[in-house]
């Protein structure tokens, strides 16, 4: 890659006739002095700035006319030796953290731009020494991928992996994740790994390691001790409760989704409060149901990427429905307006769907609160078209257990009643 990525014209003749390159800590003199890295731009920049990493981790772009000196500072690294060995306590649980990606797990080369896994144990201990301190932590990476990158096979090598681990002596395992698609893959593992013995806690960060404000050390700090000292099973997403660094929640991996774009406290448990809280290192549980309905680990890693998620508008084009039935999907799961409503322009594909045998279930676009179909005359028309209402099933958690369910098994009867079963604490009372 170049040296000189993103930059063109004027600005790549500034830095070449200072002999500046990316990656070059810096300090610049005009109005305000700044110091901080050069960083890559995009391939479609303007040629009138370049763009400077600060300190606190936020970027500028200073423009060049306006630069009366730039100087370059010497280089300092954190270097970590290569075969520097991290000496295992006997006295420590052990605990394995897998990488597939995202934030959290990587670090920025600002020569090129790139993203790289920072997940070995050398790494992690330099990064984060405080972990030491708590767990023997081996590392793995199975992939890097952001997680909107994340697909259901993903998902199967995840489990596939995870599922090695079931008679391990590890304590807990974390699975470091972009936090976009997070919950869909929490969900996949609650329902595919239903039973497993040790918990599993996805984290994530929102802000890089390189910023003043970032999450990610906290988040995994407050993970490896839920691990260690819950006593509990299940799969859990592990991140910040809000904005302040004292709380860090365990969200129930099918009670959970994303509802902040960029704040640190961007998870919520929908329809009740986190399961944990790591409160000043303190473990506080908020339940005291199990969270999976059976103590037999028996995996079923399959999946059937044949089901849509349908968010229901006024002006939905009927024809597109159809559209998925026959692209041959064995089930649909409807976003519906209030109690689980669709319009009534749908009833006719709905009709043919039903007849069809493709499963349907209803879920709701309201945030909270639960599905009742019995409630207005249109939603008992759509249970005598074959809707099934999904309870307070959060939508996307119920496209991934509907992939699940008839990754499992054809049969219709046997998905509409493994979709109404409680398998992994989706549905809450």
């Amino acid at each position: 890659m170049s040296e000189y990525t993103g930059y063109n014209g004027n600005s790549l003749d500034f830095l070449k006739k200072n002999k500046i390159l990316v990656g070059d800590s810096v300090k610049i003199l005009g109005d305000i002095t700044y110091s901080g890295i050069v960083m890559p731009r995009y391939e479609h920049s303007d040629d009138k700035h370049i763009v400077l990493k600060l300190k606190s981790g936020y970027n500028i772009g200073l423009e060049i006319n306006k630069i009366k000196k730039i100087e370059k500072n010497p280089s300092i690294e954190k270097n970590i030796e290569k075969n520097q060995k991290i000496e295992k306590s006997s006295d420590l649980p052990n605990i394995l953290l897998l990488s597939t990606g995202g934030t959290i797990a990587s670090k920025i080369d600002y020569r090129t731009g790139a993203v790289t896994p920072v997940l070995t144990a050398e790494e992690l201990n330099s990064s984060v020494p405080e972990l030491g301190k708590i767990a023997n932590i081996d590392t793995k990476v199975l992939f890097s991928e952001y997680s909107e990158n994340i697909m259901p096979e993903h998902w199967l090598k995840i489990a596939e992996t995870v599922k090695e681990y079931s008679k391990s002596d590890y304590s807990g395992i974390i699975i470091a994740h972009g936090t976009d698609t997070m919950h869909y893959t929490s969900s996949y593992l609650s329902f595919s790994l239903a039973g497993f013995p040790i918990p599993i806690v996805l984290v994530g960060s929102q802000r890089s390691s390189d910023r003043a404000s970032s999450d990610a050390a906290l988040n995994l700090i407050g993970a490896v001790k839920f691990l260690t000292e819950s006593k509990t099973n299940g799969v859990y997403i592990g991140m910040h409760q809000d904005e302040n660094d004292e709380t860090i929640a365990c969200h129930i991996g099918t009670r959970v989704r994303k509802n902040h774009t960029s704040k640190r406290g961007a998870f919520q448990t929908v329809g009740n409060v986190p399961a944990f809280l790591i409160v000043n290192n303190k473990i506080h549980k908020n339940i005291e149901k199990k969270f999976f309905t059976t103590d037999e680990f028996e995996p079923k890693i399959k999946i059937n990427e044949k089901v849509a998620l349908v968010k229901y508008h006024p002006g939905y084009n009927p024809d597109l429905l159809k559209n998925i039935i026959d692209s041959g999907y064995k089930a649909i799961i409807f976003e519906g307006t209030g109690l689980g409503h669709i319009g009534e322009n749908m009833y006719p594909i709905v009709k043919m769907a039903n007849e069809k045998e493709i499963f349907m279930g209803m879920t709701s676009q309201c945030i909270d609160g639960r599905v009742r179909m019995t409630v207005y005359e249109s939603g008992r028309d759509l249970l005598n078209l074959g809707i099934i209402p999904l309870e307070n099933m959060i939508p996307e958690i119920a496209v991934v257990k509907a992939m699940w369910v008839t990754g499992n098994t054809e049969k219709y009867d046997e998905i509409k009643e493994n979709m109404l079963k409680q398998i992994a604490s989706e549905f809450t009372t």
